[in-house]
């Protein structure tokens, strides 16, 4: 335990090279790995959800609409508590919080395995939401506080842990679920079994070393901003969130759909193009952070959003084929902002790590299940196709970034 035994003064302001002997001492980087294996199990079982969908719309006789609402009540509750969660737990560190909230995942996906209603699968979902809310504040900050200064790294592999589970997913769904039925749903929770020892494991190494770093890292701001420009460069990376969440949802909650009207696939045909996109999503995660440490996060923004444009443009008007592949563009371009986005926030507003962590994982998940709610309304009366004619014109919201300040460091 000593390779991370560091003063507090130490860790906030680490020098290069002490940054970069945190991060390849054995231990920090096993902590970071597990943060972000356990990320990998939480989004892999939140992936099952809307994986499930065709399955669920035929078995229920659901509309596009309730498809939308089962979304929106998942996505609810895990926004809506993320923040609170986490600024609460920056001032009280609660380290159980990592596995109780894995519990709550537990119950919810046993439930979702064995409902037989409507209402029930959107308690099931409610529940997995719940999970999820106490999740990402709290590991995000463990990530951080293991990464020995190199933030964006910390926070892009912990995040591609979460992307990674999210593409393996709806892979697994359509091994296990697709052929077999919803019961076997079930089997997904021997994963969050296991998360909840990997999060145990966690919680007593957040427990035994918070006298060695300053949880509310760096509380004076070195940017030179004033708060109202700090709270406007925070509403402007909201809405970039919000393109780039909104469109994201037309993806992992319909592209199934719109794979399967469009080109006649299969459901597990459908599911496997899914998954390339969620794929390309993990990959540009991983690249997004440590490049944003080297070239600032603010280029990362600009490429990541705006970039992704002239793609989600043309992916309405082409064949399968490219379908696939501007697929996977769009979604590796996108995917690199989110990382950026969260440690530039947190560096606008130091101190206040989990709860900025909490803010922008809820308005993620706010603003997807706000979109699959209204995106699949609009399906149900103009039609899936055109959702996505509809919504390739979102990344242009990338433009806004130019309103961001360039300050040192971010």
């Amino acid at each position: 335990m000593s390779t991370i035994s560091t003063t507090p003064s130490a860790t906030a302001n680490p020098s290069p090279s002490a940054s970069v002997a945190s991060q390849a001492s054995p231990l920090v980087m096993r902590v970071i790995a597990a943060c972000a294996f356990a990320h990998l199990i939480n989004d892999l079982i939140q992936a099952v959800l809307p994986s499930i969908y065709p399955m669920l719309k035929a078995n229920y006789g659901l509309s596009f609409t309730q498809i939308g609402l089962i979304t929106l009540t998942f996505q609810l509750t895990a926004s809506l508590l993320q923040p609170g969660v986490g600024y609460y737990t920056d001032r009280h560190p609660k380290p159980w919080l990592l596995p109780a909230g894995m519990l709550c995942t537990l119950i919810g996906i046993l439930m979702l395995a064995f409902v037989g209603t409507f209402t029930a699968i959107l308690v099931a979902s409610a529940l997995v939401g719940i999970g999820s809310s106490t999740f990402h504040p709290e590991t995000s900050r463990v990530a951080r506080l293991a990464s020995g200064g190199r933030y964006g790294l910390a926070q892009s592999t912990f995040q591609v842990g979460g992307n990674a589970g999210s593409a393996f997913g709806p892979l697994l769904a359509a091994a296990i679920v697709i052929p077999y039925g919803q019961g076997n749903v079930a089997w997904f929770g021997l994963f969050a079994v296991f998360a909840i020892g990997i999060l145990y494991g966690l919680s007593r190494w957040y427990r035994q070393h918070l006298n060695l770093f300053t949880l509310k890292q760096g509380t004076v701001a070195t940017h030179g901003l004033s708060k109202q420009r700090v709270t406007a460069a925070l509403v402007v990376l909201a809405m970039l969130v919000f393109s780039k969440y909104f469109y994201m949802t037309s993806f992992t909650s319909y592209f199934t759909f719109f794979l399967i009207e469009k080109f006649d696939l299969s459901v597990a045909t459908s599911q496997l193009y899914l998954f390339v996109f969620l794929g390309a999503v993990a990959a540009g995660t991983f690249f997004g952070g440590p490049i944003g440490d080297k070239v600032g996060r603010k280029a990362v923004i600009w490429f990541s959003i705006l970039g992704a444009a002239p793609f989600s443009l043309a992916l309405p008007y082409v064949d399968l084929f490219w379908t696939g592949i501007l697929s996977m563009i769009i979604g590796f371009i996108l995917a690199s902002a989110f990382s950026a986005i969260v440690v530039y926030a947190q560096e606008l507003v130091p101190g206040n790590v989990g709860m900025i962590a909490g803010v922008f994982f809820g308005l993620m998940f706010g603003f997807g299940g706000i979109g699959a709610a209204l995106l699949g309304h609009l399906a149900d009366i103009h039609g899936i196709e055109y959702v996505y004619s509809v919504c390739s014109y979102l990344p242009l919201l990338g433009v806004l970034t130019i309103l961001l300040p360039s300050t040192k460091g971010v």
